[in-house]
């Protein structure tokens, strides 16, 4: 006996083409018709440290094909839920285009290509690439009605500006706090030596940021730190893979011990879906070079897909 979801192509992870999931190509930016769209931004130039999280996109999307069996879905026991069925539409935008050593041009086709993500009314998954690229990203927001950023990452990235660099990866932060559109941020994880100056902790406590490091969330546990989270306002969330434990994460330019283990970070993002609507997110800062094994990028896709399939489960109960 077939089952009725058992129809076309096998299609196993290590057959074909290394799109995000398996999931179709679509070349043509006018001619999107999806719920997510995911976009690769492979820009490291913003790093100040090691370099390499331009092969991220690549990384990650290859590793996520570990997940791509089947047609129907994923049945998780735990929840009695199935995620991201076949009425769940995800489409591989690809890459923006990066001009080598040219931050400004880089960062502008980012900002494009997720523009066109949302004149699709798609949700669109940027991949990167180092953190400058939730610079772009957020600018593409411009013209959308305000909205709250989760960032779970171990760094603040709260920095004004250092010799004349303001789109750097230890700036996104401070730029997305100034837009007008942006209410405020949320940012978990953040811990140890080299984050930020003192001075960035005040900036952005005084723009309106809540400040929690790792052992802080976990003390209060996923519910609780999801419910900091202003309510009746969308939400853009922003995951740099540092924010994981180098024990789990090693794949990346700044690691920093005493991270978040998979199910605080899964927990937490299970959490926000039930309370908030998702308007966009990125993922950052795998660097696939530093971790031969590749548990960096799987996590990196793993953590994506559920988090994708908490979203759109949410959508179905409303």
């Amino acid at each position: 006996m077939t089952n009725t979801y058992d129809t076309g192509r096998l299609n196993l992870p290590f057959v074909g083409i290394s799109t995000f999931g398996k999931r179709a190509y679509v070349e043509n930016w006018d001619d999107i018709q999806a719920d997510v769209a995911i976009i690769g931004a492979p820009f490291d130039g913003g790093t100040q440290f090691r370099p390499g999280a331009r092969f991220g996109p690549r990384a990650v999307r290859e590793a996520s094909t570990l997940f791509a069996f089947g047609h129907a879905g994923a049945y998780d026991h735990e929840d009695d839920a199935i995620y991201l069925g076949p009425e769940t539409t995800i489409v591989d935008m690809g890459d923006a285009d990066i001009v080598h050593t040219d931050t400004q041009t880089s960062h502008d086709n980012i900002e494009f290509a997720v523009r066109k993500a949302l004149a699709a009314n798609a949700l669109p998954v940027t991949i990167g690439g180092d953190h400058s690229v939730n610079i772009p990203c957020i600018n593409a927001f411009a013209e959308h009605e305000p909205f709250h950023i989760l960032q779970i990452d171990a760094h603040l990235d709260f920095v004004d500006e250092r010799h004349g660099v303001r789109a750097g990866h230890g700036n996104p932060m401070r730029r997305a706090a100034e837009k007008p559109y942006v209410t405020g941020l949320t940012q978990i994880g953040i811990r140890n030596v080299s984050s930020t100056a003192k001075e960035g902790y005040e900036d952005a406590r005084r723009m309106g940021s809540d400040i929690l490091s790792v052992r802080q969330a976990r003390a209060l546990g996923p519910q609780a730190t999801a419910a900091r989270i202003p309510a009746n306002t969308p939400l853009y969330v922003t995951i740099d893979i540092d924010a994981f434990c180098p024990s789990i994460a090693p794949g990346t330019g700044t690691p920093s011990h005493g991270g978040f283990l998979y199910y605080d970070v899964l927990e937490l993002l299970q959490s926000v879906c039930q309370s908030h609507e998702i308007i966009g997110i990125d993922l950052v800062e795998v660097a696939p070079d530093y971790d031969h094994t590749g548990s960096t990028a799987t996590l990196a896709a793993q953590i994506l897909l559920n988090f994708l399939g908490f979203i759109f489960h949410a959508r179905s109960k409303t």
